[in-house]
């Protein structure tokens, strides 16, 4: 591996580490207890730093380039530009199901909110009833339809380990929060690829949100 690249590597490593702390209850508690008053702050705080943070590895990418690995082509071309599309829709439809303003943490700072637990109550939307992480099936379409280079492929790669380890790490708050609520949907909900016979019918998800929010 070229020395770019491996500077590559090392950005996104260092990204995704910076990113992991930061999102860890342990970090979480620990700036509550000694800035409580700066808690409000934290998921802004978060949200600022992870996206200037991207910018680095993202960078690299585009600068580093190299030789094309792989191109969609012909048809090729309109299935994964296709399939980049419909990932896009579905980030957009599944906004509808999401507190934006919790998210972004404008809501924790309108409360004055200091505790280190996310306020979204157990929600299942449609796209979570097939798969537990919608949002990192979404990315890994648009990652892997893009033309690779060797510099757009370590990233490829680098992001889908991140997805996977970076799922494993949230759902061990998710546990912690919802109990044995989020362990059943656990069982019987594919993580990252939807897998059609391993789904949740409307009522099925209606049971298990109220299960987790009256506390298991």
């Amino acid at each position: 591996m070229s020395p770019m690249l491996l500077w590559l590597v090392a950005a996104w490593l260092g990204y995704f580490i910076i990113h992991s702390v930061l999102a860890s209850l342990m970090v979480k508690n620990w700036v509550a207890h000694r800035w409580p008053r700066r808690m409000p702050w934290y998921r802004l705080f978060f949200n600022v730093v992870a996206t200037v943070l991207l910018v680095v590895p993202l960078y690299l990418t585009w600068a580093i380039g190299g030789e094309s690995l792989f191109a969609w082509k012909g048809l090729w071309w309109w299935l994964g530009n296709g399939l980049a599309l419909a990932a896009v829709a579905g980030f957009i439809y599944s906004l509808r199901h999401y507190d934006g303003s919790e998210f972004l943490g404008l809501r924790q700072l309108r409360d004055g909110e200091r505790r280190v637990e996310d306020q979204e109550r157990f929600r299942i939307s449609p796209l979570h009833r097939h798969v537990r992480h919608p949002w990192y099936f979404l990315g890994l379409i648009l990652i892997w339809t893009r033309d690779m280079t060797a510099a757009m492929l370590v990233s490829a790669i680098m992001m889908t380990l991140y997805f996977i380890l970076g799922s494993w790490l949230e759902e061990r708050k998710l546990l912690a929060y919802y109990g044995e609520a989020y362990r059943e949907y656990r069982r019987r909900v594919p993580g990252l690829l939807p897998l059609p016979w391993r789904r949740l019918g409307r009522h099925q998800a209606q049971e298990l949100e109220r299960r987790g929010n009256r506390g298991g």
